[in-house]
């Protein structure tokens, strides 16, 4: 189950929130219903999730019991982050390493005995990250270790961040988990970040969905320079709106259940390096790196090769953990490449350039990566490239734009860009500028347009998933 869909948004969260305001075991009916959340759509890796849980609780116990003794804690620590990636790398990874080894067989022509695929688990890469996240946290005493099972247990199937992110600290809501406040003002913005988040999903990024992958899957022959440009455009707005609006639904559930989720997406696309957009897209997985494997493997606190090894590291990691396939892996080293260039001095001359400049450099990066991302092949990815660089022999009239857009998608092509660049920032200062003139004070009247908007919004939102429109998730597959 995602947050996108009828089933979701007027049965079951309307269902669990009756619940969990009448009955005083708010916990407990949490972690219930996220246990069914989880199930409804893979109820055979339920009991993987529940041995997760109970097998972290353990290593927790043993890391504070250690603590408490004077110990450090560290065997039962490693013990615990090896079976976790140990999980991750056996479900994630093993159909990649087979097909891989018997690639390798067959180029020296050998038979290879066909192996049973195995499924992968939904959200397993976003709770093993919370569950290391959390036992390392108690081996560096940044937090207690959690001696109620059920609040361990509550925190690491929540729901509304338990298949998508963002990745939530136990730090951050450890008090939360054991009392928090629920206020009808945290539930006002809560339901408002919710619909926004539910409207960037579903009307940007399921609209823009539409083009992207129909591009994407034109022959390469039949690609012009103009309708690829147009594709990868697309698909760089469909990811961003598709992961920034399931990240705004999370944030506002969040804050309706009495959580404070952290910010996960600043407007990456205003960008002028690529380690400036890396400080602004998907803020709690570039956290989670940098505290977690970058600082421990020796940060930038060594020698400058090291340093651009390390980066190297991180982002041959982060690649991997997007999908077992060597286009992730690739558009993690290509991203770690010019994050490298950029520390050995590429930022500082960077600087010098004009702000259009740098800002330009940085998003045709970031949409040449994309491509490796959102392609199946590197086959595909060359003939794309290709194409967006005029090296296809221009074939204009093979796919016309015009059979990619209507008015549907045009809209939200033009709605996203003016959102994700600089456009929004000149709304906002406008409106700011208005509100200031104006000699009465109109915050109700601006309220009450608020509230129509929002109402509006969702209403297109739900109109759209009821009648089943293209309705994909691009991070339920990690």
């Amino acid at each position: 189950m995602i947050f996108s869909t009828v089933t979701f948004l007027f049965y079951f969260l309307p269902l669990f929130l009756i619940i969990y305001f009448a009955l005083p075991f708010r916990n407990t009916t949490l972690l219930i219903a996220s246990l069914i959340f989880y199930a409804w759509g893979e109820p055979q890796n339920l009991d993987l999730l529940v041995i997760s849980i109970l097998l972290n609780y353990g290593f927790g116990l043993a890391i504070g019991e250690a603590k408490s003794r004077g110990r450090s804690g560290k065997p039962a620590l490693i013990l615990g982050i090896v079976v976790n990636l140990l999980g991750l790398t056996y479900f994630k990874y093993f159909n990649f390493l087979m097909d891989g080894i018997g690639n390798v067989f067959m180029s020296a022509n050998f038979s290879v005995p066909e192996f049973e695929k195995i499924t992968l688990p939904l959200g397993i890469s976003f709770f093993t990250f919370h569950a290391i996240s959390y036992l390392v946290d108690v081996y560096r005493e940044k937090t207690k270790c959690e001696k109620n099972v059920f609040a361990l247990s509550t925190y690491i199937t929540m729901f509304p961040q338990l298949i998508a992110g963002p990745i939530i600290r136990f730090s951050t809501v450890a008090r939360q988990l054991h009392q928090r406040n629920h206020t009808w003002s945290r539930v006002d913005l809560g339901v408002q970040i919710f619909i926004v988040g539910l409207a960037q999903k579903v009307l940007i990024a399921n609209t823009l969905a539409l083009p992207a992958d129909k591009i994407f899957a034109v022959a390469s022959n039949d690609l012009s320079f103009v309708v690829a440009w147009l594709g990868i455009v697309c698909y760089s707005l469909q990811i961003y709106f598709d992961f920034f609006g399931y990240s705004n639904m999370a944030i506002g559930l969040g804050l309706v259940l009495g959580f404070t989720f952290p910010r996960n997406f600043n407007l990456p696309y205003l960008s002028r390096s690529l380690t400036e957009f890396w400080q602004r897209w998907h803020l709690s997985l570039s956290r989670w790196f940098r505290d977690y494997l970058y600082i421990p493997l020796g940060g930038n606190r060594l020698a400058p090769w090291r340093t651009y090894l390390n980066l190297l590291i991180v982002f041959f990691l982060c690649g991997l953990w997007h999908g077992a396939s060597w286009t992730f892996v690739f558009w993690g080293l290509f991203h770690g490449f010019f994050l490298v260039i950029e520390r050995a001095g590429g930022e500082a001359l960077l600087k010098r350039l004009p702000s259009l400049v740098r800002h330009c450099y940085t998003l045709i990066v970031v949409m040449i990566a994309w491509v490796f991302f959102r392609s199946d092949s590197f086959s595909q990815a060359s003939s794309f490239l290709y194409a967006m660089f005029g090296l296809n022999r221009f074939h204009i009239a093979a796919a016309p734009v015009g059979s990619f857009l209507n008015g549907m998608t045009t809209a939200a092509l033009i709605i996203g860009i003016f959102l994700a660049l600089p456009a929004k920032n000149i709304a906002i200062n406008l409106v700011q500028v208005y509100r200031r003139s104006v000699m009465v004070r109109m915050d109700w009247l601006f309220g009450i347009v608020r509230r129509v908007w929002l109402l509006a919004i969702f209403t297109f939102s739900a109109v759209s998933l009821a009648s089943g429109a293209y309705n994909p998730f691009i991070y339920f597959r990690f």
